[in-house]
């Protein structure tokens, strides 16, 4: 009966993950994602770097979430990587508002036709203000 109960879990367990899986590469091929974000950081001749990015990231997620993970690094290597980390995040995020064109439909509706770029840095400044708070006032609480 246990046998049972461990092959059903192993079964959902990978069928979930082929559709999650499945649903991020289309996510990220249907939407052209990479390409624009290689395009709009005018880096196209490294796309290959950025796919495997992507792909050894989800890994390497996907392994983090099922082992837990203790790293003992010091604060000066953390730095760079969790600042190389969202910023890394932050191009994919502009590069999937660029591509659905979020931020003209946003402004239009808000009337600020003429003002992007001060809608950016409200969204930017309100994004690393928010982050701040979170890691000031709830790290070590």
């Amino acid at each position: 009966m246990m046998t049972i109960n461990v092959v059903l879990v192993m079964i959902i367990g990978f069928a979930g993950g082929l559709a999650v899986g499945s649903g991020f590469v289309a996510f990220l091929a249907v939407l052209g994602i990479i390409p624009r974000l290689t395009q709009l950081t005018k880096t196209m001749k490294m796309i290959h770097h950025y796919e495997a990015a992507v792909v050894f990231g989800a890994l390497a997620g996907g392994l983090a979430s099922l082992w837990n993970p203790v790293l003992f690094f010091t604060p000066y290597i953390l730095i760079p990587l969790g600042l190389a980390a969202g910023v890394f995040v932050g191009m994919l995020a502009a590069a999937l508002t660029e591509v659905l064109n979020v931020f003209p439909i946003l402004a239009k509706r808000i009337g600020v036709d003429g003002k992007i770029a001060i809608l950016l840095m409200a969204f930017v400044f309100g994004k690393v203000i928010g982050s701040l708070f979170q890691w000031i006032y709830f790290v070590n609480r």
